[in-house]
């Protein structure tokens, strides 16, 4: 266990844990008058059941999207041979996230759809991005054909509903600046989905914390550019489409529950918000980047 004080210049002790949680960031995060927030290298899976029952008043993340990046680290979601053995495993993960979440907590997940592979077993690298390469993808699911539109979003989202989570909304995020698409046969993609789970039937939700045009009750489609961040090579969660979902489903002083924090995105923007945090991130390095970018945030409250 490592703890550093101020960390990213706040009054907030983050600790940065790897594997497991000790009793004494135990205490820090979970017990009575707790105040501090943790950024924990490990597997999601391995961390969450040694959480107590009832911490987070809300989730927000964006796990690994399938068949659509190899990560090329042990463990790691989103290469499953399989479609339902990635959708039955995140509804394990979202399992864990339902117990640690309050009675009157929320889950907001970001989730993108991918196309079948039409067979074939690798991925070229992109011009503009090079990560994209990737040396095995796994093969078509059963019942789908070459160019199929898989669905993964929805195939999701009513599995976890039919694991017990309340399914209260799907928000299209709209990307005005999407990346171009060379396809000819179908119309360039420029969204993705934000689907709002909640764990019992009334739970937190501050309508008037963030509101649409002309202060009109907040819709369903949010148009919010994507905003790369330079020192990491995969999809980042933009700051703007956190902040709303941390307005509406949590109150100054509450814990945020990410665990797949990847960059860091929540983090930072919980921590801007007076929210505390914990993040849990499989990738070493991609621990170090949040590390990195959270250095220096700005706190308000």
């Amino acid at each position: 266990m490592t703890v550093q004080r101020n960390l990213f210049r706040s009054e907030q002790t983050v600790f940065l844990l790897t594997d497991e949680i000790d009793q004494a960031s135990d205490r820090q995060l979970f017990g009575d008058g707790a105040t501090g927030s943790a950024l924990i290298s490990g597997d999601a899976r391995n961390i969450l059941p040694q959480i107590p029952d009832r911490m987070f008043q809300t989730c927000i993340t964006s796990p690994p999207y399938w068949s659509l990046r190899d990560y090329q680290i042990t463990g790691q979601i989103g290469l499953e041979m399989s479609l339902p053995e990635y959708i039955d495993g995140l509804v394990d993960v979202f399992e864990e996230v339902r117990r640690t979440l309050r009675d009157d907590g929320t889950m907001w997940l970001n989730i993108g759809d991918s196309y079948t592979s039409g067979g074939r077993t690798w991925r070229a690298p992109d011009k503009k991005n090079a990560g994209r390469a990737m040396n095995v993808r796994p093969p078509t699911p059963e019942g789908l054909k070459s160019k199929d539109l898989i669905g993964v979003p929805w195939r999701l989202a009513f599995a976890l509903q039919e694991a017990g989570w309340y399914l209260r909304s799907d928000t299209i995020w709209h990307k005005p600046n999407c990346q171009p698409e060379s396809v000819k046969d179908r119309p360039t993609r420029s969204h993705e989905y934000l689907f709002l789970f909640s764990k019992s039937e009334r739970y937190v939700y501050n309508y008037e914390a963030a509101r649409g045009p002309n202060g009109r009750n907040l819709r369903t489609v949010w148009d919010i550019n994507t905003q790369p961040y330079k020192e990491a090579h995969f999809a980042t969660f933009p700051p703007t489409l956190v902040y709303p979902c941390l307005a509406l489903a949590s109150n100054s002083g509450d814990l945020v529950l990410d665990p797949f924090i990847g960059s860091g995105t929540v983090a930072k923007v919980a921590l801007n918000m007076d929210r505390r945090f914990v993040g849990i991130e499989l990738n070493p390095e991609y621990v170090e980047i949040a590390k990195r970018r959270l250095i220096g945030s700005v706190i308000y409250g």
